[in-house]
């Protein structure tokens, strides 16, 4: 049982990209990664802790994952984080974790904080844009949901459970069997939120009486009014949440834009995408 309200920050899909030739445009999200950090030290009261749900950098690459954790490490809270499917095992380990000992070993993990668990899962596969948990994960979720059983959970990955089976884009999201093994597991567990990102757009679903958070991230916004395809525009945002023993709120608050479009990939590209 929570002993107050515990303030947290969603962010997701933060796409530093800092490749050997780097272009004009890469500044960009770092530039966005800034202004949502200054805007999150401004907060009062402080956060207890942030949240990252995956897609850190936009390649993978070691030198972009270090130019975010210079930048997280010097906020005053805890920071816990989760892999998308532009993410890197090797690159995350070596430069965030100065880790170099089993590279290619998922990142699942739990933590408390605050009174809030939180158990974190790796969803990316390695060139695939949809998401998989997997049999050792679940075993893993199955054994995290277990311990504190007094305290809320939170559940942090990147690619949400299918909320929609006749969905035709099976890149969003986890797979149909996936979904429902994950329904089983974390029914009646305590879970007081599953937070996401991936899709591009703010979205909250009561799903199976569980808050699914999708974060927009802080890369760019993709339409979800278009079905024809993807209609990709500039536009950011994070969630600011707060856990009270009645439930979870989600405000989003978005960074400055001028929400013009950047791109379009057709339907018949986006149905092929796995």
């Amino acid at each position: 049982m929570l002993e107050r309200a515990v303030r947290f920050v969603h962010l997701t899909d933060i796409h530093v990209s800092r490749p050997t030739g780097a272009t004009p445009g890469d500044d960009e999200p770092v530039a966005r990664l800034d202004a949502a950090l200054e805007m999150i030290r401004g907060i009062d009261p402080a956060p207890d802790f942030v949240v990252v749900s995956g897609d850190i950098t936009d390649k993978g690459d070691e030198e972009s994952y270090r130019i975010v954790r210079q930048r997280l490490e010097a906020l005053p809270m805890p920071v816990v984080h989760a892999l998308g499917n532009h993410d890197s095992r090797p690159g995350f380990y070596a430069g965030m974790l100065d880790r170099t000992q089993d590279a290619e070993a998922r990142y699942c993990h739990e933590r408390t904080i605050a009174g809030v668990h939180v158990v974190v899962l790796d969803t990316s596969v390695p060139g695939r844009t949809s998401g998989e948990v997997g049999e050792a994960q679940f075993t893993f979720l199955e054994a995290a949901l277990r311990n504190e059983p007094d305290l809320p959970k939170i559940i942090v990955m990147h690619h949400a459970p299918r909320i929609d089976e006749e969905s035709p884009f099976a890149w969003e999201s986890l797979s149909v069997a996936e979904t429902e093994r994950f329904r089983q597991i974390v029914g009646g567990r305590n879970v007081a939120g599953v937070l996401t990102g991936h899709i591009h757009h703010d979205r909250v679903s009561i799903w199976h009486g569980v808050p699914v958070v999708v974060g927009m991230g802080l890369q760019a916004f993709i339409d979800p009014l278009y079905r024809k395809g993807l209609r990709i525009m500039s536009g950011a945002s994070f969630g600011l949440c707060t856990l009270r023993p009645s439930g979870l709120t989600v405000s989003f608050v978005p960074l400055a834009c001028d929400r013009r479009e950047l791109g379009f990939l057709d339907a018949n590209k986006v149905r092929a995408l796995k």
